[in-house]
């Protein structure tokens, strides 16, 4: 284990389970604990271009659901909250898959959702299987640097529909509301349903580096 840890530690172009390097091409986005990708890559993965390196991947649109009936990147997931990123996670649970399935998060801006649901996924994630690191369900995650609206004024041949809907629209305003109380409400469950199923764990001698 302690190999595991001093290796992932030094080759920062691992993906989180240390047993390869990224398949897509990273930039230095503004997260610097996430490893982002550019929306041209992004649609060169919809386009096929990296089907020969990867088994599959989901795009995950973090935004809320009018933004993303608005306007999203073909085949995007929502998944707008840490309850269903938990259940993305836990229901592979039973699953040790060896294909390389890929995710990338993104939000509007890729600023604030995106990157804490990443998170959320990646603690998670590692948390689930600290009898086993570093295996991970998912370890070739990605953050979509500057978001569906990057996305949008470069390839709007590949959203459905060919439309961007802004957080803060002022027909939605009411919407806004709803699903900022509602996070909240989600966030403050996640933590008593993680607390309930002991899932928080102490790693010491060791720290697991997340990534």
């Amino acid at each position: 284990m302690k190999t595991a840890v001093d290796k992932m530690q030094n080759e920062v172009d691992l993906i989180g389970d240390g047993s390869q390097i990224h398949s897509l091409p990273t930039i230095r986005g503004r997260h610097k604990d996430l490893k982002s990708v550019s929306p041209h890559t992004v649609s060169q993965l919809l386009a096929g271009k990296y089907d020969d390196v990867i088994s599959g991947y989901q795009i995950i649109d973090c935004r809320y659901p009018y933004e993303y009936e608005g306007g999203h990147i073909e085949g995007a997931q929502n998944l707008h909250n840490e309850a269903l990123i938990t259940d993305l996670v836990t229901n592979l649970r039973a699953r040790d898959s060896i294909q390389r399935n890929i995710l990338v998060f993104h939000c509007e801006f890729s600023s604030e959702r995106g990157p804490k649901l990443l998170r959320h996924l990646r603690n998670l994630d590692r948390k689930m299987n600290s009898d086993r690191y570093p295996f991970l369900f998912y370890p070739e995650v990605y953050l979509l640097d500057g978001g569906y609206k990057a996305f949008y004024e470069q390839h709007q041949t590949q959203c459905q529909p060919r439309s961007y809907v802004p957080m803060l629209h002022q027909d939605y305003s009411k919407q806004l509301r709803h699903f900022r109380v509602k996070s909240k409400s989600w966030t403050a469950g996640e933590k008593q349903n993680m607390r309930s199923r002991s899932l928080i764990i102490d790693t010491s001698p060791l720290k697991m580096p997340l990534w």
